[in-house]
């Protein structure tokens, strides 16, 4: 079923340490029209990747404290037990090379603090991308 927005509903797994983010981005997904799962760490991630949930994508923070490579290792770990799910990964720290250089293949990014429209567009094109 297609979302106000054109694109097919979809269900994202959003992967957040910090609450009041996590939850605010779950409101927004909801809000495009899309399904939204929540983890705060590695743990939970897994508990939804490993279980029968269809997930379309992966919307995970770069700096999750508990690990040494942060939402990198969840995007890593979520790739091989679902090795087509696309990644959008997101962090208040400005996008350079060394941090993209570790991005998942096919992998996005999203600049906090982002807007409502902003994670729209993401979204949007995350879920348009062809599967690897």
């Amino acid at each position: 079923m297609p979302t106000p927005h054109g694109v097919l509903m979809a269900t994202i797994l959003i992967v957040e340490d910090e609450v009041f983010i996590r939850q605010n981005a779950e409101w927004t997904i909801e809000d495009l029209g899309h399904s939204p799962l929540t983890a705060s760490d590695l743990s939970g991630a897994l508990l939804h990747l490993s279980g029968g949930e269809g997930i379309d994508a992966l919307f995970v923070d770069i700096r999750l404290g508990s690990l040494p490579l942060g939402g990198y290792d969840i995007a890593n770990r979520a790739l091989n037990i679902r090795p087509m799910l696309p990644v959008l990964y997101t962090s208040g720290t400005p996008l350079n090379a060394e941090m993209s250089a570790l991005f998942v293949e096919g992998g996005q990014f999203l600049q906090k603090p982002y807007s409502v429209k902003d994670l729209q567009k993401s979204v949007d094109a995350l879920l348009a991308t062809e599967p690897r």
